[in-house]
């Protein structure tokens, strides 16, 4: 029998800051100078450990890194919101305001 054989790292195509907001959308065609979303996918890489390549100094994000991050802010269907009876304050009986 012939010994499994590796298969081969596939080659995706990478993306920088930009293109993957665009990817995204994240980025405001009416205003191409708003620097939002690269900030916000700065911020989520440097400090929620969003999945990405460092290379050359660059940051580059793959076609699964952006899959995997749309999926980690992706809402849930039921139960977005947390309803909270509202607590009922005690009044002090009438007696004892007299």
């Amino acid at each position: 029998m012939a010994a499994p054989t590796k298969p081969k790292p596939v080659l995706e195509h990478y993306y920088n800051v930009k293109q993957a907001c665009d990817r995204l959308g994240l980025s405001d065609e009416k205003d191409p100078d708003d620097k939002r979303g690269q900030k916000w996918l700065r911020d989520g890489v440097n400090k929620l450990g969003f999945p990405c390549l460092r290379m050359a100094g660059q940051l580059k994000f793959s076609d699964s890194d952006l899959a995997e991050i749309a999926e980690l802010h992706r809402n849930r269907r039921h139960g977005n919101s947390v309803t909270r009876k509202r607590r009922m304050t005690r009044k002090a009986p009438l007696a004892a305001i007299a």
